[in-house]
């Protein structure tokens, strides 16, 4: 009998060489963690996070750079017979039936054509879609077609089922009926599965769905913490133990940047120029600032009840209110914002002096945009080519990451007047566009 758990992964680390050839990105560094049998196991984080990536080396699509993996107690060396996994895009092949696409994983493995036929159709009706077995995905709405990933994935009767957010592409209605029938073919035990490994970057689908959470931290990629989840199944988003776990990770998630500023005796989070930057609008940035400054919250919010009200996940709602707080508009920690008095003067003025509110704000506390201004200051034609700063940028971060921070700095330099940016010679000046 083998007693090996169901999946180990021990030291896992995962880099890519840079384009440039100088060095590596880093995406995992040191990640352990181990699947038994019976268990739903969440993967939190922002996107960025090294989720997915890990669980590609999980399923045997890419190998890690340092550390192991094994499945039953054995080496994972590509992909592993017992291990299916479930995509966020639809992934199915649109010129072959919904029986099709469901049979293909059985025929792969040459299994007799009487059995792919039992087992095919067995797993169309369990996942809801039996009488369709004949459509195409053309004929079918998009939670029909994640259905068909999920018969698919199950069809092969793996031991294992990887989940890359497979409902983050469905409308917030269909996905949660996906959810609950999910975990009602679980809970029953009507699955072929004995463990499930769910990444999500949706705090509340984690706590609904995983009996064990894993938050990853960014940049580079790792385990913050482990959560135990150990409300019963069915469980109710209105329950006030389910709030106060979905609580206690927007905490978990907010204080480590409060904390890295409370360790250099900072009342805000430093950042230098080779910082990546968020390329979020102004819009959002002045509507989360009046959501905030208005009732029923007059300054400081709860982020689990902002969130919700609003309809935004971790990676919408994070990234706005970090900028706020780089610069110096609000404050993130304890799971929640609170709103500093430049960020309440913002909010309650009109337009004009928003803008001359904002280019002070950026200008004096994000590096890269006083760095971009001063070139401009300091040059006779006032004008700059965007390779000037990218190259700069690609000695601290990826060349994506460098034209990601470049379009949230022409994004807010244009919203501030800072400087304007002329996309047709990709340039930077101080040139108005008015």
């Amino acid at each position: 009998m083998n007693t090996a758990p169901l999946l180990q992964v021990k030291d896992v680390c995962k880099a890519f060489p840079k384009p440039d050839g100088d060095g590596q990105h880093v995406v995992l560094e040191g990640v352990n963690l181990t699947i038994n049998e019976g268990e739903v196991v969440g993967l939190l984080g922002r996107s960025g996070s090294g989720k997915s990536t890990l669980l590609r080396c999980i399923a045997g699509l890419s190998n890690p750079t340092d550390g192991t993996l094994s499945y039953l107690g054995e080496p994972i060396d590509g992909p592993a017979q017992g291990i299916s996994m479930v995509f966020q895009s639809f992934a199915i092949f649109p010129w072959l039936t919904v029986y099709e696409n469901v049979a293909l994983g059985l025929e792969a493995l040459h299994v007799a054509a009487p059995e792919i036929r039992r087992r095919a159709l067995a797993a169309i009706d369990l996942i809801g879609l039996d009488g369709f077995e004949s459509a195409y995905p053309r004929e079918l709405s998009g939670g029909m077609r994640q259905r068909v990933g999920f018969a698919r994935a199950l069809v092969v009767h793996p031991n294992i089922l990887l989940m890359d957010e497979p409902f983050s592409a469905l409308d917030v209605l269909t996905a949660e009926t996906l959810r609950t029938d999910f975990l009602d073919l679980w809970t029953e035990g009507r699955m072929p599965i004995k463990g499930v490994i769910l990444v999500t970057h949706n705090i509340e689908e984690a706590v609904l769905m995983c009996d064990r959470i894993l938050v990853f931290a960014s940049n580079p990629g790792r385990i913050l913490t482990e959560i135990r989840v150990t409300l019963p199944q069915p469980r109710n988003r209105l329950d006030p133990s389910f709030r106060a776990l979905v609580e206690s990770i927007y905490v978990v998630m907010t204080t480590r940047l409060a904390g890295e500023a409370h360790a250099r005796n900072e009342r805000f989070p430093g950042l230098g120029i080779g910082t990546v930057l968020p390329h979020v609008s102004s819009n959002l940035l002045a509507g989360l600032l009046e959501t905030v400054a208005a009732a029923p919250f007059y300054g400081t919010a709860d982020l689990p009840k902002i969130a919700s009200d609003l309809q935004m996940e971790i990676d919408e709602l994070f990234p706005v209110a970090e900028t706020l707080q780089m610069m110096r508009f609000a404050e993130v920690a304890g799971g929640d914002i609170r709103l500093t008095e430049v960020g309440n003067v913002f909010a309650n003025s009109e337009l004009d002096e928003r803008k001359r509110i904002f280019a002070r704000q950026l200008l004096n506390y994000v590096p890269l945009a006083a760095h971009i201004r001063r070139v401009l200051d300091e040059r006779p034609t006032h004008v700059a080519r965007k390779s000037r700063f990218s190259d700069e940028l690609e000695d601290y971060m990826s060349e994506d990451d460098a034209e990601g921070t470049l379009r949230a700095m022409i994004s807010w330099g244009r919203y501030a007047e800072a400087f304007a940016y002329d996309d047709e010679h990709a340039s930077f000046s101080l040139e108005n566009p008015s």
